[in-house]
């Protein structure tokens, strides 16, 4: 990774956070999207020796997001992969979700991945590149209560296969990592029993860390990845296989 510059979405908290500090561990630069500020993920990259800036991103605005990649380019010089991990939840069973629950997860779990894709890879259609879009788990199997965000992250395993065909021989790879239950602030507030039911489901017994899903990308991106294209990798603790 070393010299690469990656976009992050969702960078400031959580998974995007994990992936970002991590690929700085591996000498990649990184550019961080998102409206949480990021100045904190910035300062902790840059003690570890690497670039960082940090860009106030409205990734549901297609506009703001093309203006925000320009801006990458001109501060950072380039642009060689993005992780387009920017995700909410507004979990309501269908009878009580209003058409809004439904349109804001949509517009920033997959509307963001269709704007940060299109503005980027019209840079990497000289130069390649890498992409990974992290669905989940929900996605894949579905669960009760999250049809909009099941259906955003369903989306984007098929986004992910369908430019992975064509810009493939362009030389640009996109890929998918569907998390399991991972250790956020989203699963730190469920109560223990919650939690207990859920352990008992993942055959490995705990839930999954944000360097689990990191370490996953870091393979995407890196040359270790570089005849892997349209796939989408589980990373569940085996709850779904």
């Amino acid at each position: 990774m070393k010299g690469t510059v990656t976009i992050i979405t969702g960078g400031s908290q959580g998974i995007g956070r994990g992936i970002a500090e991590f690929l700085a561990e591996k000498d990649g630069d990184i550019a961080i999207f998102d409206i949480v500020d990021g100045e904190d993920v910035v300062s902790s990259i840059r003690n570890k020796g690497r670039k960082a800036e940090f860009f106030q991103v409205d990734v549901t605005d297609f506009l703001v997001v093309g203006q925000a990649v320009n801006n990458v380019l001109n501060r950072m010089g380039r642009i060689d992969s993005l992780v387009n991990n920017a995700g909410i939840a507004i979990d309501k069973l269908l009878l009580r979700m209003k058409e809004e629950d439904w349109d804001r997860v949509i517009q920033v779990n997959l509307k963001s991945a269709f704007n940060c894709t299109k503005a980027v890879i019209r840079h990497m259609l000289k130069t390649g590149g890498s992409i990974v879009n992290i669905s989940s788990i929900t996605g894949v199997m579905g669960n009760a209560g999250q049809s909009n965000y099941a259906a955003s992250k369903a989306g984007l395993i098929g986004f992910t296969k369908s430019i992975a065909k064509e810009y493939g021989e362009r030389g640009i790879r996109v890929n998918a990592i569907a998390p399991g239950y991972i250790k956020t602030r989203m699963t730190e507030s469920l109560d223990d029993k919650t939690k207990e039911e859920m352990l008992k489901a993942i055959p490995l017994r705990r839930f999954g860390e944000p360097l689990d899903i990191a370490h996953v990308v870091y393979f995407l991106l890196s040359e270790y990845g570089n005849y892997i294209t349209g796939e989408v990798i589980n990373v569940n603790g085996g709850l779904y296989m």
